[in-house]
């Protein structure tokens, strides 16, 4: 009994001294990812790398648009041009949470 307790007690003890220092790092990783992320440099390649993401999907839609032409389904189609306006109005925020101006 007496080696059942002193187990416990060392688990307990464990535990705790385990779990202060995982606070400690994690506190530590969310403080060096939040300076991470409000780099200057950081937002902009991230903001450059989205336009350019928006911008080659923009092309691609029309490419295919013209490609595919009249083959695909009327009830497809009507659905895509009630899509086509979403999100281009200035000022709205789209499925990906970005506000366009």
């Amino acid at each position: 009994m007496r080696y059942r307790l002193t187990f416990i007690a060392g688990v307990a003890l464990g535990y705790v001294l385990g779990t202060r220092a995982g606070r400690e790092r994690y506190e530590q990783l969310k403080k060096s990812a939040r300076q991470f992320a409000q780099n200057p440099a950081v937002r902009n390649t991230c903001e450059t790398a989205a336009q350019n993401g928006r911008e080659f999907a923009g092309k691609a839609y029309h490419v295919v648009g013209e490609k595919v032409g009249d083959k695909v389904p009327s009830s497809v189609t009507d659905r895509v041009r009630s899509m086509r306006g979403r999100g281009t109005r200035p000022g709205v925020e789209d499925d990906w949470g970005t506000t366009n101006t």
